[in-house]
């Protein structure tokens, strides 16, 4: 049977500020900060405050509680927040808790700077800082938006990348992503690769159409002893940036 609990209640409501103490408490008595993405931190608060009421204490919402009875539930070993999983091994080794309410303040630091980052790189309310950039350049892949804010950082100077086409000469011709570096064909592949020589060490964002070409090209690259190299997700067909054709 499902209980139900209103969350608009009064009781609720009450219980969901004991909540919040709590979880202050928690974070004073270890040194933890709280994630920085409110809505997670919000979500897990209301959890336990859910679970505080149905069971009568706060076990962490990200995990089943086991048991139909009080003596069941406290034989099941059910996790009970803060709990010794996440105060022994997950943030010592991790930063985070396994529902990442509770960081290390430098997980949490982290934390708001990707999310920040991922916010400037979406909405171009304003150019990547150089930190922004290189944290971007750490991701596999990045989609169209993070491209053109990452081209964009790269004529401010503050990153730099090869990037490569690796369609054919057709597709190239007829439209390609402008900062494009070079060309190299999938069907060519290793002896247009001649093109990157002595540049290994910079990092390469490959793309194709749809990203499937670009991925078995990075992966060739990254086995060859290229340091970084980022697949554009989605391609070309994803990428709403400024384009351009022709020789």
């Amino acid at each position: 049977m499902i209980t139900k609990i209103d969350m608009n209640s009064p009781e609720f409501i009450a219980e969901f500020e004991k909540t919040e103490l709590f979880t202050d408490k928690v974070c004073a008595q270890f040194g933890f900060a709280y994630t920085p993405l409110e809505e997670v931190k919000e979500s897990i608060q209301q959890g336990l405050t859910r679970n505080k009421l149905i069971y009568g204490k706060r076990y962490c919402p990200c995990f089943m509680v086991i048991g139909n009875t009080l003596e069941e539930q406290a034989k099941a070993d059910n996790r009970l927040c803060p709990c010794t999983p996440a105060l022994s091994v997950e943030i010592p080794q991790h930063g985070k808790c396994h529902c990442t309410i509770f960081c290390t303040p430098e997980h949490a630091h982290e934390l708001a700077q990707a999310e920040n980052m991922e916010e400037v790189a979406h909405t171009h309310s304003r150019g990547l800082s150089k930190e922004e950039c290189e944290a971007l350049m750490k991701k596999e892949q990045v989609d169209g938006n993070e491209l053109e804010a990452l081209l964009e950082a790269r004529e401010q100077g503050c990153v730099k990348f090869n990037l490569v086409d690796t369609r054919e000469w057709m597709e190239w011709m007829s439209e390609r992503i402008k900062g494009t570096d070079f060309l190299i064909p999938t069907t060519s592949f290793h002896n247009a690769l001649s093109q990157l020589n002595g540049k290994e060490n910079t990092p390469v964002i490959v793309y194709c159409y749809s990203g499937s070409r670009s991925a078995y090209c990075q992966r060739i690259l990254k086995h060859m002893g290229y340091k970084t190299v980022i697949n554009l997700e989605y391609g070309i067909m994803a990428y709403d940036g400024e384009t351009e054709s022709g020789e």
